[in-house]
């Protein structure tokens, strides 16, 4: 687990695939990331999550005013996050090169593709969520296709911002539109088909935060850390 950032006020970590964000029931659940700050002597404050199968940019506030600052920032959208993913298939849409600061500032909704399907805990299949417009809630994730140089004959990279933050909301709404990420075992049959007939499947889930912007504690302005995908 690399610490990426650390002031007086935040820290920030390259989450791992694989770990908890923090802990889970049963005794097989402690080890996670909050776990591992506190064990090397980090002061560390939840303020959001990751799936266990995504990797990527966590912020944590190390005192409780950065906390519920931070907590605030993210429950009334003040934060901007962004993602990668590979995923199966060649959705069509708009093209994007690397994003900048600025890029993740200005780009406008003409910009993005938009993928708009309430989400609902699927109750007698957890983890997992499903589509449900009838009693789900709104969610949004808006995707660009990243420069085709950059893909393969099978699958796409693709850029994406979640509007709204729903359980496991990329990834179902990727499964939506028929374009599942590599490497999902819960929204991608192809994964499933793979490990069932015995046969090598991707290692990890292909998603991983690139990009986080937080308003800064002491001052005017933001944070803005950036993680390339590690595949």
């Amino acid at each position: 687990m690399v610490l990426y950032f650390e002031d007086d006020d935040v820290l920030v970590i390259n989450k791992p695939a694989g770990v908890l964000s923090v802990p889970g029931r049963g005794a097989d659940k402690q080890d996670c990331v909050l776990s591992r700050l506190h064990d090397s002597g980090h002061s560390a404050l939840v303020v959001h999550r990751l799936d266990t199968a995504t990797s990527g940019l966590m912020v944590f506030a190390k005192h409780l005013p950065a906390q519920r600052a931070l907590s605030h920032a993210f429950a009334t959208r003040q934060t901007h996050k962004l993602y990668e993913a590979v995923v199966e298939g060649h959705p069509i849409g708009h093209i994007t090169h690397h994003a900048s600061e600025q890029g993740i500032q200005q780009s406008s909704d003409d910009e993005w593709n938009s993928i708009e399907a309430s989400l609902i805990i699927d109750w007698p299949n957890r983890p997992m969520s499903k589509v449900c417009e009838q009693t789900g809630k709104a969610a949004l994730t808006r995707w660009q296709v990243i420069t085709p140089s950059q893909t393969d004959a099978n699958h796409t990279r693709l850029r994406l911002q979640p509007v709204t933050g729903r359980t496991h909301q990329l990834r179902v709404h990727l499964m939506h539109i028929g374009h599942p990420i590599v490497g999902d075992a819960l929204y991608n049959q192809a994964y499933q088909h793979l490990t069932n007939e015995g046969e090598q499947a991707p290692a990890r889930l292909q998603l991983h935060a690139t990009h986080l912007r937080v308003p800064r504690m002491q001052c005017e302005g933001a944070y803005y850390w950036h993680c390339p995908a590690p595949f």
